[in-house]
């Protein structure tokens, strides 16, 4: 029986995308270390696996959130998760469409991939919504927050890598590999991009929100924990747009309201579902 088990883990889609995402940041790493320019990894090996990874990650997710015959989506927190992730990746590496981003998704990003796609199988999630009536419309607002959730997590992600750059250049420490990245300007265009999108997605998920609110609870405004951090995040995400249209924000005071918002939504959709899907095991 525990052979069996065995067997089954490893043929399953996401321990089989845990260990391509794993070798190819191990493999990133070690030529990154061995060769005199870090640019080796752009057609390397360690590329070729993450893009086996990213593609058995699709299949791992179809998988997790279509199959077991409830006819509907299976959108519980690790599942959740895990798309998220798997779109924060595709959609660091498509937008950028830089190979200089795309060795930073290797050496970095794959490592936290390998862990959201074994997390479907050590936490398993059992919500499914169905597809029919206001259930088909409220699984639509469910992706389409996961779009925006997502691509909050890519303009972060530039917003971090900004910051570490500033840093770096304060400190006059500079080296090949920071050297070898876009320029500031460009990933700071390529972040705010990012949030005038996500800014969009997350406009429509709160009005559809109220919709569905009032639909199943009687209120067009849920006074909660979710709710609250919503807000707040948009506001903040809405604010610092109106501040870069207005008066140009950038640079220092751009990443730090990016990073304020990012943490708030995370409060207000991770932090939920974790806490009501895995502490208080509630659906």
């Amino acid at each position: 029986m525990a052979d069996r088990l065995t067997l089954n883990q490893m043929t399953d889609p996401n321990f089989i995308t845990t260990i391509l995402y794993l070798v190819a940041a191990s493999g990133a790493w070690i030529a990154t270390r061995r060769a005199a320019n870090a640019a080796v990894v752009r057609t390397g090996w360690p590329v070729i696996v993450l893009a086996a990874g990213l593609v058995t990650h699709a299949v791992a997710i179809g998988w997790a959130l279509f199959a077991g015959g409830e006819g509907g989506i299976n959108i519980g927190f690790s599942h959740a998760i895990s798309l998220i992730v798997w779109l924060t990746m595709i959609s660091y590496i498509l937008v950028g469409n830089d190979w200089r981003l795309t060795r930073l998704a290797t050496l970095y990003l794959a490592p936290i991939a390998a862990l959201a796609a074994s997390m479907v199988v050590w936490l398993p999630s059992h919500v499914w919504i169905g597809y029919e009536g206001a259930q088909a419309a409220f699984a639509l607002h469910i992706v389409v927050a996961i779009l925006a959730y997502a691509l909050y997590t890519v303009a972060a992600l530039h917003a971090v890598l900004i910051l570490f750059l500033h840093k770096q250049l304060l400190a006059g420490n500079i080296g090949d590999e920071q050297r070898d990245l876009p320029p500031l300007m460009r990933i700071e265009k390529l972040m705010f991009q990012l949030l005038w999108i996500a800014f969009a997605m997350l406009t429509a998920t709160m009005l559809s929100g109220v919709f569905f609110s009032e639909l199943l609870f009687g209120k067009a405004f849920q006074v909660n924990h979710k709710t609250v951090f919503s807000v707040m995040s948009w506001f903040v995400l809405g604010g610092l747009l109106a501040g870069r249209f207005i008066a140009g924000w950038r640079g220092r005071l751009a990443v730090r309201w990016t990073l304020i918002g990012f943490v708030m939504l995370l409060l207000s959709y991770v932090g939920s579902k974790f806490v009501l899907e895995v502490i208080l095991k509630r659906v």
